[in-house]
């Protein structure tokens, strides 16, 4: 049993329980050019806020070695989860730039105004990833439960081939449950990774 944060601006009560430090493992299983990607690994995985309305993320994995204590770096990730709403003048940017209007204050009256047909929230996650991999995800959160699916994959010249990738985030018994498919290196959309995370103390 958890608390959930009292001090997030509204936008942010739909994401609430992602709020905290998640620690686990998780299994790797992916098949793509001939060859069978395998293994164990473990997984870090971060929310905070800073007081806007979106929400920090970073997360690291470590592949496990066939030693208890050798394990490998895998790809990091840093980003921000968003509800997707309208931007206006008293919103900054982009870039640099101020708002050109008064802040407004939305209310949890604003934040119900924004449920899908679906009874969810519809969200943006934008992530980046050590290898200079950039997503933007797009999907909804309905209570416990986050899809999303890449809109965009932006990579560097030199990258592996990634064309495309969905995840699915789940709160169940105190644990964050997560699998993630991805479209890479010749092979289409498939399981690559899934985990289970528990709060960190």
């Amino acid at each position: 049993m958890f608390d959930l944060p009292t001090d997030l601006p509204a936008d942010l009560a739909p994401l609430s329980w992602l709020v905290g430090v998640w620690e686990g493992t998780g299994v790797i299983d992916y098949e793509a050019g001939g060859h069978r990607y395998q293994g164990e690994f473990t997984h870090r995985v971060s929310f905070s806020h800073d007081g806007g309305p979106y929400l920090n993320y970073s997360a690291n994995a470590w592949l496990h070695g066939e030693q208890d204590e050798e394990r490998t770096a895998l790809v990091a990730e840093i980003g921000y989860w968003r509800l997707s709403r309208e931007y206006s003048a008293s919103d900054a940017g982009p870039g640099l730039l101020p708002a050109s209007a008064a802040t407004v204050v939305r209310t949890a009256d604003d934040i119900e105004a924004l449920r899908n047909a679906d009874g969810g929230f519809d969200i943006e996650v934008s992530l980046v990833h050590s290898d200079g991999v950039s997503e933007l995800y797009l999907g909804q959160i309905k209570g416990p439960r986050i899809d999303i699916a890449t809109d965009a994959v932006v990579r560097p010249a030199g990258a592996k081939e990634y064309a495309a990738a969905s995840r699915m985030y789940g709160l169940v018994d105190g644990h964050l449950l997560w699998a993630w498919d991805i479209a890479a290196l010749g092979s289409e959309l498939g399981a690559h990774a899934s985990a289970r995370l528990a709060r960190a103390e």
